[in-house]
């Protein structure tokens, strides 16, 4: 009875280390997936809200000179880029997402 335990711990141990090597070698296959892309797509996610956010401050600016109203075009259009912008972020994060699930599927 003891002797079935240790197998079947050999066959769970063996198959972990089957797992490993498997994600290993796929990671190594796969050059997307690396430090480097990660830090890519924050900064793509970061420009993508950072922009749209400026310009809609910059166009703010412009129209509180031309046209003044009760209200601040500025933070209306900031708020209004910033919502821009996380759809952005949110759509190529969707994307980069659906992506690599696909690849993992395969």
């Amino acid at each position: 009875m003891t002797s079935s335990k240790p197998h079947k711990r050999s066959n769970s141990f063996s198959d972990e280390v089957d797992n490993k090597e498997r994600r290993k070698i796929k990671s190594l296959k796969e050059k997307k997936n690396n430090v480097w892309f990660g830090l890519g797509m924050m900064g793509v996610v970061g420009w993508s809200v950072a922009v749209p956010s400026l310009l809609g401050a910059m166009i703010g600016v412009w129209l509180d000179k031309r046209y003044p109203q009760s209200f601040s075009w500025v933070l209306s259009l900031l708020i209004c880029g910033l919502i821009v912008g996380v759809v952005i972020a949110w759509y190529w994060i969707n994307k980069e997402d659906k992506e690599i699930n696909k690849n993992n599927e395969k």
